[in-house]
């Protein structure tokens, strides 16, 4: 089978008075769109690995993440889409909820397994699916260099310049692909990277391991709201206003983190009268299912 996906991510601006005031020009490109479950800059990771597993005739895809993972559930969507069997390895205890419903309903086993086995992604693999030639691994977060060349095809979709391109992030592939597609186009853009972890520093070390010429970046790591997954009133405030002024919806662990990040530097005036300012909105909607109760 072929693997295609049809790109639909439209570039919508987001007007608001704070905006207005600071004569900045503001958008987003909603990845979001894509497609329900293979969400986002998921797709835009996992297509090339997808790829490489059919050139390598396997026909098995085995990767890692938690409970809530976003790529587990997009590895599971584009296993189903795509003809291929799928398993999880998913950190921590044995739990039910709706992201890991959502996985098995599109045909992928689950292996639960400790947080120190976790630790050791290929000998997980190894120990499991050593023998089986169909496997093929995918590291969590689907983190490869096939994962920044699919995540620097964003910039070829690019209609406009923009002063400052804004991502999340996890792992660091996303914004290591979005460095490289804005250096390859000669782009005199700055990306700014938004850690949605605690101590998110390390996010720069792992740009420069994929992209080891990176340049005219900028982390934000002030802005993780206590660490991956964790949130505060603060953001959950933002987070409703956001969705209820601009009808897009985001959530508190990946994409509420970006969009406040753009909107207090800009009302901290951190930003040139005039700048345009472009917002990747990655998906990833159904971490909302996990944190329904903070709203």
């Amino acid at each position: 089978m072929n693997i295609e996906l049809e790109i639909f991510s439209p570039v919508h601006q987001l007007n608001n008075k704070l905006f207005d005031e600071r004569d900045l020009l503001v958008y987003t490109k909603r990845d979001d769109l894509i497609q329900p479950i293979i969400s986002g800059n998921k797709w835009r990771k996992l297509k090339y690995l997808l790829r490489e597993a059919q050139r390598q005739h396997k026909n098995h895809l085995v990767t890692f993440g938690g409970a809530f993972s976003n790529h587990l559930l997009a590895t599971a969507g584009a296993a189903a889409r795509f003809g291929f069997k799928a398993t999880g390895f998913v950190r921590g205890d044995e739990v039910n909820n709706d992201t890991l419903f959502m996985c098995r309903l599109h045909g992928m086993n689950l292996i639960f397994v400790d947080r120190e086995s976790y630790r050791d992604k290929q000998h997980l693999f190894n120990r499991y699916f050593g023998s089986d030639e169909q496997a093929f691994f995918i590291d969590e977060g689907g983190t490869s260099p096939e994962a920044v060349k699919g995540c620097g095809e964003l910039i070829n979709e690019l209609t406009e310049t923009y002063d400052h391109i804004f991502c999340a992030a996890g792992t660091g592939a996303t914004a290591a692909g979005i460095i490289s597609g804005i250096a390859l186009h000669k782009l005199n853009t700055k990306c700014h990277v938004i850690p949605v972890l605690k101590n998110g520093d390390f996010i720069g070390d792992e740009i420069i391991r994929l992209v080891p010429d990176a340049t005219n970046y900028q982390l934000h790591t002030d802005y993780h709201f206590g660490g991956y997954g964790k949130t505060t009133d603060q953001l959950i405030s933002f987070i409703k206003q956001f969705v209820a002024d601009t009808g897009i919806i985001i959530e508190p662990v990946y994409t509420g983190k970006l969009f406040y990040t753009l909107y207090d530097l800009a009302a901290k005036s951190y930003f040139n009268p005039g700048d345009k300012i472009l917002a990747i909105h990655t998906g990833g909607l159904f971490g909302l299912l996990g944190m329904k109760d903070k709203f």
